[in-house]
């Protein structure tokens, strides 16, 4: 085990190398200048030329990535081009709100996830399976954001039970701060619900129809036994995957989640920095979300030993 964590350590440090390559290449890359957007409309040429100067844009890029990569290992992700401070201060005071959206979305979406794809295959083909089937064509189908400005209609505008955008910190309050996120969590977890579901209920249904499940059967095992003791365990590595696989790809719908309810996360930074080509501020996001990666693929591989006695690394 021990050896196995340290080459995956390794391969980790490789492929974060590559990934910081790629990001700063792709954000060097893409067209637009950022010492436009600082100058304005108005501006002259002289004045955009002494921008790049002060922010380093004119130096060649293996100087640029050179100086940005010892920087980054030293801990230091830069300084926002339009704020003037430090990107890792900015970046930490916008990640209450990501993280207390991004934990409420994966307890609902495991929870009622894993219950309906139960539910489902054990009753198959009845009213819980039809239901499923349904709902997870809606859950893929429909954009979140559709589905936020559907809830903030129905529940915030037209019966006025929750609010219609904000962020309360929890310091202001454990019930400001619930209320507040109820509406964009239940709109994100839609979607990874019906993933969730789904993959349970087709390994459910794989391990139900083995021999040793009509054994237990058999010898008078109550269902509760067969599906939570039996069933369940046998059927938990694919669903640990596709949970580990679902919070790596939350990061995408927190931005688009948080823009719609006007939460002030970390995901409305990222798109105020690509307004405003603020290179430092979406490097170091980039950065952050490849680490949690990768944290999170190493985490659910290890996690694998508990579910399933028989994998040995």
């Amino acid at each position: 085990m021990v050896t196995y964590i340290f080459r995956r350590m390794i391969s980790a440090i490789v492929v974060m190398a590559m990934v910081g390559v790629f990001i700063f290449l792709l954000v060097r890359l893409a067209p637009g200048d950022p010492a436009d957007i600082i100058a304005g409309r108005a501006a002259t040429d002289q004045t955009v030329a002494d921008i790049r100067e002060q922010l380093g844009l004119n130096a060649p890029l293996p100087v640029q990535f050179r100086q940005w990569a010892g920087n980054l290992l030293n801990g230091d992700l830069g300084m926002s081009v339009f704020a003037g401070r430090p990107v890792l201060q900015l970046i930490s005071q916008r990640l209450e709100p990501t993280i207390s959206l991004s934990i409420l979305t994966m307890i609902l979406s495991v929870t009622v996830g894993i219950s309906f794809g139960i539910l489902a295959a054990w009753r198959t083909g009845g009213l819980v399976d039809r239901l499923l089937t349904a709902f997870s064509a809606l859950g893929y189908s429909v954009p979140v954001f559709v589905i936020g400005y559907f809830l903030i209609y129905f529940f915030a505008i037209r019966a006025h039970w929750l609010p219609v955008q904000g962020y309360t910190p929890i310091d202001g309050g454990l019930g400001p701060w619930f209320v507040h996120l109820i509406l964009p969590t239940v709109a994100l977890s839609l979607g990874y619900i019906a993933f969730i579901a789904r993959v349970t209920r087709a390994s459910m249904l794989e391990v139900l129809s083995e021999d040793y499940m009509r054994t237990a059967a058999a010898k008078g095992a109550s269902s509760h036994a067969m599906l939570f003791h039996h069933a369940l365990k046998n059927a938990g590595v694919p669903i640990l995957t596709v949970i580990g696989i679902s919070f790596a790809y939350l990061i995408g719908g927190v931005v688009i989640t948080e823009t719609v309810f006007n939460i002030p996360g970390v995901g409305r930074l990222v798109v105020d920095a690509i307004n405003n080509r603020d290179y430092p501020i979406i490097q170091g996001v980039l950065i952050l979300t490849s680490g949690l990666y990768v944290l999170i693929n190493l985490a659910v591989d290890l996690a694998y030993t508990l579910i399933d006695p028989r994998i040995r690394y």
